[in-house]
């Protein structure tokens, strides 16, 4: 499956913004991948449960995790952070 499109939610941009500069670039290199295939092995996506569990996420590096939704061939990047984003 690959991404057609991926739309940035408001909450996504303010956190992303606010990430560490090192942290940004990895992100920035994970979309790409995520885009292309966004199953592949190293990025460990996974659907959330509980509150989240229309929700999937997938791992920047180290406790750093994007939370999105697929909508059709289009992701929606809702926001993202460490652990806490699950909040």
């Amino acid at each position: 499956m690959k991404i057609s499109y991926i739309y940035y939610h408001p909450q996504f941009r303010r956190s992303f913004l606010n990430l560490p500069r090192k942290i940004q670039k990895t992100a920035k290199i994970k979309t790409i991948l995520f885009k292309n295939n966004p199953f592949t092995s190293s990025l460990k996506t996974h659907k959330l449960s509980g509150k989240l569990k229309e929700h999937w996420s997938f791992v920047i590096g180290g406790q750093y995790r994007i939370i999105f939704i697929f909508e059709d061939n289009n992701v929606i990047f809702l926001d993202i952070g460490t652990h806490d984003i699950y909040k």
